[in-house]
């Protein structure tokens, strides 16, 4: 098999770039033309599922298909199998573009996170890995939440319950996992430098942030638009910042593709207070406070995630080169920009269009520069 097919990491970071770059710019086009797709969806949950189902789905299919084999011992999904996977992934996007039956594209959809989760539950419990079942089960979480925007859709669901439960599935992976990697690699790489200051080990405060964010994420699913939520989730952002403040995110400025970790979990703690504020305060529409965690967050991790992998995994050194260092600029400033855009008045469309294309780019330009990296032979083969 070409390399392409070697781990699930290189088609799906690949798939996942593109289609986060091509996307948007197709959605802005029918935001400003009026234009319907042929799919199941109006214009603004088309976007909303695409961003989540599908580039989020295919960000996760490639980092839990990589992880996999290092918690459990096993072989990596690969060759035919990771073939019929990602065929299933464009299949789901083309059914949610251009089905006009409802049901028809649901079910195509929902076969690549119903057999992916297979395959992960699989390993995992097979590997005996008892450390990484919520992960397993907020991959199933994901998938439900698949199938509830594809009734919402149809008027079976409420409007928007499947995007709250993914939004908080990604949030609580954000935490999880974010919380394991920014600070081991971070002490790695202080140990290497030969600093004796290094990031504070797990304690009674991650454990709170973790416990409290699970308890905000629920209230907000569930009762939306509400001081309680509203609460909850600024208190569960507030323990995130204190949480990372004990990283020493400050120490790897140095080292970009180590720093923009720390920065995709300070979006995720800014968002989540944001979205706390948007509940109860008029001035700060809760579109605002989504895209801080969806562009923001979302966004800056998942690709600070995906270079890093994408280099360490074929055997190249994981270090930022310019066009890296550009990519994350890009992605954190158009994060930024449309955060802002409910707020500049008359400047609306034109912070919304330059925030998008900044975005946009951001990830054309990983697949661009990691083509090579992905298609390509692992370095020194």
């Amino acid at each position: 098999m070409p390399p392409i097919l070697h781990y699930g990491f290189r088609p799906f970071f690949f798939l996942a770039a593109l289609h986060a770059g091509l996307a948007i710019p197709l959605w802005l086009w029918a935001f400003f033309s009026g234009v319907r797709f042929g799919g199941p969806f109006d214009g603004m949950q088309w976007h909303a599922h695409e961003m989540l189902f599908g580039y989020l789905g295919a960000v996760l299919a490639g980092f839990i298909l990589t992880a996999i084999p290092n918690w459990t011992g096993r072989l990596p999904l690969s060759g035919l199998p990771l073939l019929a996977l990602v065929g299933l992934w464009i299949a789901g996007r083309a059914a949610c573009l251009l089905s006009p039956d409802p049901w028809l594209a649901m079910a195509v959809d929902l076969a690549f996170p119903a057999i992916l989760g297979f395959a992960i539950w699989r390993e995992v419990l097979a590997g005996r890995n008892w450390k990484n079942v919520p992960v397993a089960a907020m991959f199933t979480v994901l998938g439900l939440a698949n199938a509830a925007d594809h009734l919402a859709g149809m008027g079976i669901a409420p409007y928007g319950l499947g995007q709250r439960l993914a939004l908080a599935v990604a949030a609580i992976l954000i935490a999880l996992i974010g919380g394991r990697i920014v600070p081991s690699f971070t002490r790695n790489w202080l140990v290497k430098e030969g600093s004796v200051a290094l990031p504070s080990p797990f304690g009674a405060l991650d454990r709170a942030a973790l416990a409290v964010l699970a308890v905000a994420m629920l209230a907000w699913v569930s009762f939306p638009q509400t001081p309680a939520a509203g609460a909850a989730l600024s208190v569960a952002g507030l323990l995130l910042a204190a949480r990372l403040t004990r990283w020493r995110g400050a120490a790897t400025a140095a080292q970009p593709i180590l720093f923009v970790l720390h920065v995709g979990y300070a979006w995720l703690s800014l968002a989540l207070v944001l979205m706390g504020i948007s509940q109860v305060a008029a001035f700060l529409p809760p579109s605002a406070a989504l895209h801080a965690l969806t562009s923001g967050a979302i966004g800056t991790m998942t690709l600070a995630v995906m270079t890093r992998a994408s280099l360490g995994h074929t055997g190249r050194a994981i270090v930022a080169d310019r066009s890296i260092v550009a990519m994350y600029g890009m992605v954190s400033a158009g994060a930024a920009l449309r955060v802002a855009a409910p707020l500049t008045g008359d400047g609306y469309t034109t912070a919304l269009a330059l925030g998008g294309a900044l975005w946009c780019c951001g990830f054309l330009l990983f697949a661009v520069r990691f083509a090579p990296v992905l298609w390509g032979s692992r370095a020194g083969a």
